[in-house]
């Protein structure tokens, strides 16, 4: 047996194996026994035929498949042992094949070993984060009761003027010389396209108007996009959208008491947001400032299949919008190499920073309770907009607790960082 050893980093060793005749011919023997019992030979019983007559009636691939994997697990184990290596359990290892043939004797492979992480944690003191200014704005509690008073709108028929900018309106529009009902579409005056708002704008409801329209490339009638159409245009109806007046009833309507009552939640609301935002944003730099400070080694199969797999999810993703990764990577401004690229490096900067949030958590002896596992729970539930015996019933399902159990960890080992270190103001920020 031949062993080629290249050291690619402190954590990942490439083997390259070239396997001796004998090796070969004994995992090709092996293979036959172990597919033996699936062959029925006429006048034997399963796996006690004789080999020639097994080996003559097995598919040939199917025993070469079987025969490699009894060759690259057996010579594997081999020398892993010879060379005193001790992999790393939790990173899956995969083997590339370069040539195997039982008639030439011979079954070359390489594999690089994943090692254990290395972890050499940089100094935790001095270090120094921006404190961005958590208070909510008059602006910001009046923009979000806003958003509730739209939420609780209502539409109403407008009989009385002609649409006008905001109004929702349903109307028809049909081609002239073309036979049937026309198209009925719902759109908002203002938001579809400059001639149709203009033409839109003053009509009544149950009016009508010939008009020749040129639609944009975009427009979601395929055959009619990009084009200038004669058309008959009909109004079917036209109605406002009414927001409820900032009154006591709206007020208690959100489980208050008054209007002044509501400011007071909103703000309350506003506030805690803003505090969980701008801890979540300390925490990401006190992170990445104490990698940068840090000596992390860790082996490229851990790293990589990490990217594989989001480059997996996002394809997925993609795919069900209709389009392929590399379309979608030139919408983001890149070629596919370069995408792929930036998923690996991005990948490997999240396993290396997440060794470092575990070494915290190991060194400074921490321990996480079922409180902080719950007030998590919590928190991912409110993301997802699910209830939290919902979330846990898709982690247990889908085998992610551990997911859970690292989110409430780094927010341990964040909030210990944040109380050591040092707030500063933002670039800018006027006292």
């Amino acid at each position: 047996m031949q062993i080629t050893r290249e050291d690619l980093n402190p954590c990942t060793v490439k083997l390259d194996i070239v396997c001796d005749r004998a090796e070969v011919e004994k995992g090709f023997a092996k293979a036959v026994r172990a597919l033996s019992t699936r062959v029925k030979i006429p006048g034997f019983r399963p796996g006690h035929a004789p080999v020639h007559l097994v080996e003559a009636a097995l598919d040939p691939a199917i025993l070469r498949e079987e025969a490699v994997e009894q060759i690259v697990r057996e010579t594997y184990q081999k020398v892993l042992t010879e060379q005193a290596i001790v992999p790393d359990p939790s990173v899956t290892v995969r083997f590339e094949l370069e040539k195997a043939s039982k008639e030439e004797g011979v079954c070359q492979f390489w594999v690089k070993v994943p090692l254990p992480p290395k972890v050499e944690l940089g100094d935790l003191d001095g270090l120094t984060y921006e404190a961005p200014d958590a208070e909510p704005t008059d602006q910001e509690v009046d923009h979000q009761i806003e958003e509730l008073r739209r939420k609780r709108s209502t539409r109403e028929a407008v009989t009385d003027r002609g649409a006008q900018e905001g109004d929702i309106c349903v109307l028809n529009i049909k081609e002239d010389g073309v036979a049937g009902e026309g198209r009925t579409f719902m759109t908002v005056v203002g938001q579809t396209f400059a001639q149709l708002d203009l033409a839109l704008e003053g009509m009544r409801a149950e009016e009508m108007k010939s008009l020749s329209v040129t639609f944009p490339p975009n427009f979601q009638e395929k055959d009619w996009a990009d084009k200038t159409v004669d058309v008959q245009l009909t109004l079917n109806s036209v109605s406002a959208v009414r927001l409820p007046e900032l009154d006591e009833n709206f007020a208690k309507a959100l489980k208050s008491d008054s209007p002044e009552a509501l400011r007071d939640q909103v703000r309350k609301l506003i506030g805690e947001a803003k505090a969980e935002a701008s801890r979540e944003i300390a925490t990401e730099k006190l992170f990445d400032e104490l990698l940068a400070r840090s000596t992390v080694n860790v082996s490229d199969g851990m790293w990589e299949a990490l990217a594989e797999r989001r480059m997996r999810e996002t394809a997925e993703e993609q795919a069900k919008a209709g389009k392929t990764l590399e379309q979608y990577a030139q919408e983001m401004g890149m070629t596919l190499e370069q995408f792929s690229e930036a998923w690996r490096e991005k990948a490997r900067t999240s396993i290396e920073r997440a060794l470092v949030v575990r070494e915290v958590y190991a060194r400074e002896k921490m321990s996480l309770g079922d409180a902080d596992l719950n007030r998590e729970l919590v928190e991912m539930a409110r993301e997802f907009a699910i209830s939290p015996v919902e979330l846990l019933e898709i982690l247990k399902k889908n085998q992610a607790i551990e997911e859970l159990r690292f989110r409430a960890l780094s927010r341990m080992v964040g909030d210990f960082l944040i109380e050591r270190a040092q707030a500063r103001e933002p670039a800018g920020a006027v006292s």
